[in-house]
Formats: C-alpha cells, structure tokens, sequence
C-alpha cells in the first residue's frame, strides 16, 4: 500500500508537470531586433561590385574530372599534355598527396556535366574518375561586341 507522503510527492510531482505544460502555451510571439555595424551593409554592396567586375576570382562547389593518379611524377606532366593537346581551352589542375601526383581536368558545376565530358575521354585516359571539390568560375567570355 502507498503511504502518505508517497501520494503527496506524487501529486507535487504531477502538479509541476501540468504547471509547466501550461506555462508553454502561454508563450507570446516577439520582435526580434538586428543590431550590426552599419559597416556590414558596405561590405556586402562591396562583393557584389567585386563579383559584377571579375567573376572568374570567385570559387563555389562542383566538379572534376580525374585522368590520372599515381606515384610518378613525369606521367602525371606527361598526361596533362597529352590531355592539353587534345583539349587545348580546358583548365587542367596537379596536385601530390603522398604518395601519389593527381592531375584532374575541367570546372564542373554540375555532376551531370562532369559525367558527359568523363565518357568523351574514355577511349583517351583509363581510371577516370569525377571529382567533387572547390572549382574555379568559368573563364569570362572577350567578345568585341
């Protein structure tokens, strides 16, 4: 059988329980207030002047195609001309992690794009693989309009 102060801490217990439960319906909604540095708003006007003027120096995600992978430095400058020659107006990238040199070719934005120019270098370049990281912005279009 329950005691006395058994059933007294039972329904202090539950009391708190229904008290709180209220207390959370009973929120208002706020107003919230921005506080910053007027400063800020000129750095952002700044960017997007800086972006309109040379969009080639900004960066964003996507895709490369990888043509080669291996320990050997002189294939890897030798397959990024082989792969210059043939797709002379393509951005080509090498870098080494030890122990392997890596040369990786094109800035995708889209996996799909990626994947198209991966199966036009198939019968060119073996071990092809596509490649996400930080790319560079297309180059600018010159035209003498």
């Amino acid at each position: 059988m329950l005691n006395v102060n058994t059933m007294k801490k039972s329904v202090l217990i539950a009391s708190c329980f229904l008290l709180l439960a209220f207390g959370s319906f009973a929120q208002e909604r706020g107003n919230v207030e921005v506080v910053k540095d007027p400063r800020i708003d000129t750095l952002i006007a700044r960017r997007q002047s800086l972006k309109a003027k040379n969009p080639a120096a900004l960066s964003s995600n996507g895709f490369r195609v990888q043509i080669y992978s291996g320990p050997v430095r002189t294939d890897a400058y030798n397959a990024q001309t082989k792969f210059q020659a043939k797709y002379p107006d393509m951005r080509t990238y090498i870098s080494y992690t030890e122990p392997d040199f890596k040369v990786k070719a094109g800035d995708f934005r889209t996996k799909l794009e990626a994947e198209k120019f991966k199966q036009q270098l198939q019968g060119v370049f073996t071990s092809l693989f596509i490649i996400s990281e930080k790319i560079n912005a297309p180059k600018a279009e010159t035209g003498n309009d």
